[in-house]
């Protein structure tokens, strides 16, 4: 199995978003997304699940992390309710954490067990979104731990003002398929 965390923030701050919303509207950021993550495991918290478009993201299984042992998910072939992040720790299959804040938190922070093999950040260089309202989400703690036990493995890629890295847990083995595989899905645009 392994672990990617696929993530887009502020160059300045590490915002992620303001409120529930992505503070910038950049289409090829959207696709990029798709593009990794289509056919693949994701994890997502509660609040990033209900900012998926009707709730879902197609050809893809959403395991939605949230305290709410009564949550309903949309899509129940599909979509599954997660009330422990330890179900991931033995789980066999590749997943996609796609978010929130917390989410990226729990899994960078967490176990080593739980830790991602390989993170694809993805740097807005551009200006946050004025005529939000809300809280900032930051991942500074993240990028923390990122820097300190990570290792780019790939050119930097930039598209729409928005670099791309791809990076490595140091001293780890990663399946060789995944990234390429989306290091091919970030360049082939």
């Amino acid at each position: 199995m392994t672990k990617v965390a696929i993530w887009c923030r502020h160059q300045e701050d590490n915002v992620i978003g303001i409120g529930p919303n992505i503070p910038w509207h950049i289409k090829s950021d959207f696709q990029r997304f798709r593009r990794i993550t289509e056919g693949q495991n994701i994890v997502a918290g509660q609040t990033t699940y209900e900012s998926f478009p009707d709730r879902t993201l197609p050809n893809r299984n959403i395991y939605v992390v949230t305290l709410d042992k009564n949550y309903v998910v949309s899509n129940e072939k599909h979509h599954f309710v997660i009330n422990d992040i330890n179900f991931f720790k033995d789980f066999e299959e590749d997943i996609y954490i796609s978010g929130g804040a917390s989410i990226y938190k729990l899994f960078m922070t967490g176990a080593p067990s739980l830790m991602p093999d390989i993170v694809v950040d993805c740097v807005y260089m551009g200006d946050l979104n004025p005529n939000l309202k809300g809280e900032k989400v930051t991942i500074t703690d993240c990028i923390d731990v990122l820097n300190k036990k990570y290792t780019q493995v790939a050119p930097d890629f930039e598209l729409d003002n928005i670099v791309t890295k791809v990076y490595m847990r140091k001293g780890e083995f990663v399946e060789q398929s995944v990234l390429k595989r989306i290091i091919l899905e970030i360049t082939n645009f």
